[in-house]
């Protein structure tokens, strides 16, 4: 029997969206001159204020509202009526320094905190990733690409969106058609709705999804509250680190719990889910498995994960347990390791910040390279 899943994502003028390009400007801002600093910094956003927060040792010297003020002017928020808006909001800066009780175990190589990662990957799309979550992406990403790149197309757009997809499975999990499109995007008064959800559906929608997954029963749904004028920090406070589910599979796999922006790869929380991600789209690109999901768990100040699970649903050509050794055996999993091999000392974070951490065809998302194929391919057995 078949079954409905649905994925959400939101655009980068979502106030918490908002708060995560701050926190990543920031890292980048600072990697940029410290590639060895240790940040965890920290976003709130609401009407007409920023407050930054949290934990910086660096050598550097950055100006904090500065990048504050030029992150929310390359997002969008550059008119007074927006009641939220670069060069107007007020900037509060409470950074202190990393603990020295945090310091001293880090300092080792071992990892930043403890915790439990998730990576996952499987073959429903050309990114390796569940189709809900893609499309989502792809569609808050397309609004904003009208409104940066061709105004006139819908010249009332405003910067903050948010998108769901609804996808009907069969009993195999395989996409079978779109059940349903939600999308939620903010605009100028005076503009009628109809018009609006016409543009989206045409522009947007049909430009994203193709024709093959809608049907004469695929339900649309653009604004469905009948008004989107009052949106952003104006509308909703915003914090960094509350989309993590949007930031990695849709809800389709789990999530350990961390946040990824603002923090720096010795915070095992964004490192080893990366590294787990790029563990897990290996595993299947190299046809080890149809589908994978990676657990790692870490102690804090300790350099090894303390445990590796993989759980490919049955559709590995190994056992899973013989998966987890063969992980343990070829790829260190030391945050050290996953830094070195991941090139993660160097300011890339703040495009990861919207539109999601993985299934993303750029060089400098280094988790994203199938560079371990051949290391699990030796490894395929056909039962």
């Amino acid at each position: 029997m078949s079954y409905l899943f649905t994925s959400e994502s939101v655009s980068e003028g979502h106030p918490d969206k908002v708060c995560d390009a701050i926190s990543d400007g920031v890292l980048d801002a600072i990697f940029s001159e410290d590639p060895n600093a240790r940040v965890a910094c920290e976003t709130f956003v609401t009407t007409g204020l920023v407050v930054v927060g949290g934990e910086i040792t660096t050598k550097a010297y950055i100006d904090v509202e500065n990048v504050v003020r030029e992150t929310i002017r390359r997002i969008g928020y550059t008119k007074a009526e927006y009641r939220f808006d670069a060069d107007s909001c007020g900037v509060l800066n409470s950074i202190k320094s990393q603990s020295p009780d945090i310091a001293m175990g880090v300092d080792t190589g071992g990892a930043g905190d403890q915790g439990i990662m998730f990576g996952y990957a499987c073959n429903q799309t050309p990114e390796y990733m569940p189709m809900p979550i893609v499309y989502a992406h792809k569609l808050v990403k397309k609004l904003a690409d009208i409104r940066n790149k061709n105004p006139k197309l819908m010249p009332y757009l405003r910067p903050d969106a948010k998108s769901q997809v609804t996808i009907e499975y069969d009993d195999n999990n395989k996409p079978l058609r779109v059940d349903t499109v939600v999308i939620s995007t903010q605009h100028d008064g005076g503009v009628k709705q109809s018009k609006i959800k016409k543009d989206v559906i045409e522009n947007v929608i049909k430009k994203i999804i193709p024709a093959k997954y809608l049907d004469k029963n695929t339900i649309y749904h653009v604004n469905p509250t009948g008004n989107f004028e009052i949106g952003g920090p104006y509308g909703d406070t915003g914090l960094t680190g509350r989309k993590i589910i949007v930031d990695t599979y849709g809800g389709w796999a789990p999530h350990g719990g961390g946040a990824f922006s603002g923090k720096d790869p010795t915070k095992v929380d964004r490192s080893a889910t990366y590294a787990a991600r790029h563990v897990a789209k290996n595993i299947v690109a190299s046809g080890l498995a149809k589908e994978c999901l990676v657990q790692l768990a870490y102690a804090i100040g300790v350099a090894q994960p303390v445990s590796i699970l993989v759980d490919t649903k049955g559709s590995g050509k190994i056992p899973d347990a013989e998966i987890a050794e063969i992980i343990h055996k070829e790829i260190d999993l030391t945050p050290k390791g996953i830094i070195e091999r991941l090139k993660l000392r160097r300011p890339i974070y703040t495009k990861t910040a919207a539109y999601g951490h993985f299934g993303r065809n750029d060089k400098d998302f280094t988790w994203e390279q199938l560079d371990l194929v051949n290391v699990f391919k030796k490894y395929v057995k056909y039962k």
